[in-house]
């Protein structure tokens, strides 16, 4: 094996536009930023309406209407009425509310909105009616759409029910897209039932009756049907085949299988052709699901079904339960009736993927090479026809196959907008470097570099791109045709200003949570992302106002999910500081380097084991910002120099980082200083990393990491690594930035 010693792996440096470090960060230093900083505001009511809303006492609340009488002249007092009348609703303290939001809506112009629909939502719970319709012409007279406005007509439906039922099916009907579900098929079908129109009253209560198997609206709605089918007697229209197994299906989601059970035989019992042998299927997967394989296995193979897709299901689940039973006869068994009998059906793809699958984690590309060829033949425009594609492909690399390089060129040719793309840009390039095609390896790693800077395959291209021998390859490239054709997708630039709607969504969360009420804030930044509001600016303000480090992170991953895709230049230093955030640095730093570890690394490894989130507990038990398992904890502890270890003392930062970094040191050194194969072992365990390191002879860590059958472990190697280049890159001040060949990892000090 050639693989090189990942103790000397080189720290890469930033690649693009001609950039060097410095100059990278000195220009993120003149982004202009993209809004405004806040106005300064009094903390002190989101303080006192915070701490009422979480423990609503008298004294809590007394608090807080103090505040707003001794501000009752300026907008901070508007602002304490609006909390103390959204609280008071939120407790069923519907006259409080009214009390508080009483007039309130013209001294809060820019979301008078939300003074305005509390107000006749608290009526409405009353029934005192009367003016309600002209209190919630304000949640829709903004220039910017509310997100109240569903529930507003609602309210306003609700509100006339009894007196013009048919005006209340008009209104709901009129703006279904907008209702908050299940409430606005429930209240729909109240209005149709008061209207005299039973048949559609009883359309609308099965539709959350079938949908909602949980929660208060699912037991309304099931006590309606009851009294409308007493009613209509034979009249009362029977619920669709579909609807039937659907309730079944959310029963079997929520693990209630002796409810899922019925509901399938009742199914069955009611319906004829697909959807009774679909329902007879399916009841196979209550066993299977409740962990009964042998029982669901033995019935699938003993369930006669029709030529209908049923059918493609019933070998789909026998491919399944035999793939789990560890049968592989009978699950090639099914895999090939279904080529037979189902070749077009979505079945059969499922089938194709899941036996493939089951060879590629047991490393036998003899067997999975052609299922996931067969995959992408057939169902070529399948939305992961391009991984089906790559697993070939990189088989064919790595094994040396005369077809490679075709296979290598067809993947970025017809899959260039996968998330595969940059790993067979990559790969094309060390197919043309073995090859002794300089230049054109040169030109797939520049196109690699420039366009996805982020990502793990790029660093390996930059790495690439500085060997003396690639960096002064010249000439015709055999690329350049192919690479002109190829359409990568990279991330629109973070804006640098924000429009006018974006900045009124921002002015209005702000005052939000200048009234304690966070969630309606919150409610309202997300609402503008999905209705014309720019989501990454909207999601940077939402970030910006979290509790901690790790919050904001997670907001921004949710608000900016293509935030990999973007280069460094793409977005203000602030939109990757919220993003790659570096708390605990005087700590992280102090006992990675007693280790002799890189600090960017360890922070990069704690990104994604914890997010920075020092309290946080993973379904394995572990503990922690570097995610410690309690017994690894104590007996590092121990060497560490901890002489009293307690598994809570993981979720202090100081002893977390002592430990872990500690635990990190011991792999990398058990496993020769290899990063890759640390991180692996880190997040799958030394003994799958053994398994797997003896697959195949890597040439490089690349092979090695594409070659991890563990869609997470994958990942998540690939990640802890791009992470701490995105570290280094933020953090690192232009005298600690890395010359080339600088070593990641030293030795640690004796």
């Amino acid at each position: 094996m050639t693989m090189r010693n990942c103790s000397a792996r080189i720290i890469r440096v930033l690649w693009y536009s001609g950039l060097g470090l410095a100059a990278s960060l000195a220009l993120l230093a003149q982004r202009v930023r993209p809004v405004p900083a806040p106005a300064s505001r009094d903390t002190a009511l989101a303080a006192l309406v915070k701490a009422w809303r979480q423990s609503p006492t008298p004294a809590r609340r007394a608090a807080v209407e103090a505040y707003a009488s001794a501000h009752s002249r300026d907008a901070n007092g508007a602002l304490a009425r609006l909390a103390l009348g959204v609280g008071s609703f939120e407790q069923k303290d519907y006259a409080g509310a009214m009390t508080a939001l009483k007039d309130l809506a013209p001294r809060l112009p820019r979301i008078a909105d939300y003074p305005a629909y509390y107000l006749a939502a608290a009526q409405v719970e009353l029934k005192s009616t009367d003016g309600v319709a002209q209190e919630l012409a304000a949640v829709h007279a903004g220039e910017l759409r509310s997100p109240l406005a569903g529930r507003a007509w609602l309210a306003e439906a609700r509100a006339i029910q009894s007196a013009q039922p048919g005006e209340a099916v008009r209104i709901l009907r009129e703006h279904y897209a907008e209702l908050p579900q299940p409430d606005g098929d429930m209240t729909l079908a109240d209005a149709y039932q008061a209207a005299g129109d039973p048949s559609h009253a009883v359309d609308f209560y099965q539709r959350v009756y079938y949908q909602y198997v949980s929660g208060d609206a699912g037991l309304r709605a099931a006590a309606a049907l009851v009294t409308l089918k007493d009613a209509m007697g034979a009249q009362y229209p029977a619920p669709l085949g579909a609807q039937l197994l659907q309730r079944a299906g959310r029963l079997l989601e929520t693990r209630q299988f002796d409810k899922a059970r019925a509901e399938y035989q009742s199914a069955a019992d009611q319906t004829t052709g697909l959807n009774h042998e679909q329902a007879l299927v399916r009841l196979g997967q209550v066993d299977y699901l409740a962990g009964k394989t042998a029982e669901a296995c033995a019935y699938w193979k003993g369930l006669e079904t029709g030529p209908m897709e049923a059918g493609a299901e019933r070998l789909f689940d026998v491919e399944e339960c035999s793939r789990h039973a560890g049968d592989e006869t009978s699950m090639m068994q099914a895999v090939d009736r279904l080529a037979q009998d189902y070749p077009q059906s979505p079945w059969r793809l499922k089938a194709l993927v899941g036996a493939a699958n089951r060879f590629l984690v047991a490393g036998r590309p003899d067997d999975f090479v052609p299922l996931y060829r067969a995959a992408y033949e057939t169902f070529q425009t399948d939305g992961e026809a391009g991984l089906y594609h790559w697993r070939v492909a990189f088989q064919a690399y790595l094994h040396r196959k005369s077809d490679a390089g075709d296979l290598l060129r067809e993947q970025l040719r017809n899959y260039g907008s996968h998330p595969s793309s940059g790993t067979a840009l990559y790969f094309l390039g060390r197919y043309y470097e073995q090859n002794g095609d300089l230049a054109s390896a040169r030109a797939c790693y520049r196109k690699l570099a420039g366009t996805y800077q982020n990502h793990y395959f790029s660093l390996e291209a930059r790495e690439r791109l500085a060997r003396p021998e690639v960096a002064a390859a010249s000439g015709d490239s055999a690329a350049d045709e192919l690479l002109a054709e190829v359409k990568l997708w990279p991330a629109p630039p973070v804006p640098t200003a924000a429009s006018a709607a974006t900045t009124a969504r921002i002015e209005r969360s702000r005052l939000l949570r200048g009234a304690g009420l966070d969630d309606l804030a919150d409610g309202e930044l997300r609402f503008g992302a999905r209705n014309g509001g720019q989501g990454v600016l909207l999601g940077m303000e939402m970030a910006a106002a979290c509790d901690s480090p790790s919050q904001a992170l997670h907001v921004m991953k949710l608000m900016a999910p293509d935030y990999l895709n973007l280069n460094l230049d793409a977005a203000p230093r602030k939109f990757w500081e919220l993003l790659f955030p570096l708390p605990f640095r005087a700590d992280l730093e102090l006992y990675a380097r007693q280790h002799g570890l890189d600090p960017f690394l360890v922070a990069g490894l704690i990104r994604q084991e914890s997010e920075f989130n020092p309290g946080a507990l993973s379904p394995a038990r572990a503990y922690g910002l570097t995610q410690v398992l309690p017994v690894t904890g104590r007996e590092f502890a121990r060497k560490a120099g901890i002489p009293r270890f307690s598994t809570h003392l993981l979720l202090q930062p100081v002893a977390n980082l002592r430990i872990g970094t500690s635990i990190l040191r011991s792999m990398l050194d058990s496993n020769g200083g290899r990063w890759e194969q640390t991180l692996a072992a880190y997040n799958a365990g030394p003994s799958r990393v053994a398994l797997w390191s003896g697959w195949n002879d890597y040439r490089e860590p690349a092979e090695f990491v594409e070659s991890i059958p563990f869609n997470e472990t994958r990942e998540y190697v690939q990640a802890v690594l791009r992470n701490a280049d995105i570290y280094r890159r933020l953090y690192a001040g232009a005298a600690e930035a890395p010359p080339l060949k600088r070593a990641i990892v030293g030795p640690v000090a004796r």
